[in-house]
């Protein structure tokens, strides 16, 4: 059975989004184990410069970089990631499992994106859409392409 987390910078409050989250993580309890990690978003100044958006950058790769677990399929949602229909990421999954990678980690950055170096270890770059989403939007999103992936991959009724 794969290993799917969701590492991301900042926590969810608004109970909408935890109750949407909740529903998800449940239904995918029959196909995969299922976690989401959350860490600390860094102190930010009011408008810091580039060099100040480096160092959060930095801070939160690090943080994030230690979570990511061995040989496992890393995922940076990036906006200039590659953009998949839901059967691609279907494919992505099925593939990582194939190739002998039981665990999967999707990164969600927090609001100035993600390090080089967290990049740099992804094995694939995926972006949701052109557009700009709430980082806890995103999350839902995700979790639930996560699951319509799954129903894809077991010929479920979930996705038509």
């Amino acid at each position: 059975m794969q290993s799917v987390n969701i590492i991301c910078i900042g926590k969810i409050k608004e109970k909408y989004w935890t109750d949407a989250i909740a529903e998800y993580r449940k239904r995918l309890g029959a196909f995969c184990s299922f976690d989401i990690v959350e860490l600390d978003e860094e102190k930010t100044f009011k408008n810091p410069n580039p060099s100040q958006i480096e160092t959060i950058l930095e801070a939160e790769g690090k943080r994030i970089l230690k979570k990511l677990r061995n040989n496992s399929y890393v995922v940076s949602m990036c906006v200039e990631g590659k953009q998949l229909s839901s059967p691609e990421l279907a494919d992505k999954l099925s593939d990582a499992a194939l190739s002998g990678r039981n665990n999967v980690d999707f990164i969600i950055g927090g609001s100035w994106g993600l390090s080089h170096e967290v990049k740099a270890r992804s094995d694939f770059r995926l972006s949701m859409s052109k557009m700009t989403f709430p980082h806890q939007m995103a999350r839902v999103v995700l979790t639930e392409q996560i699951y319509r992936a799954y129903e894809i991959m077991n010929n479920g009724k979930y996705h038509k």
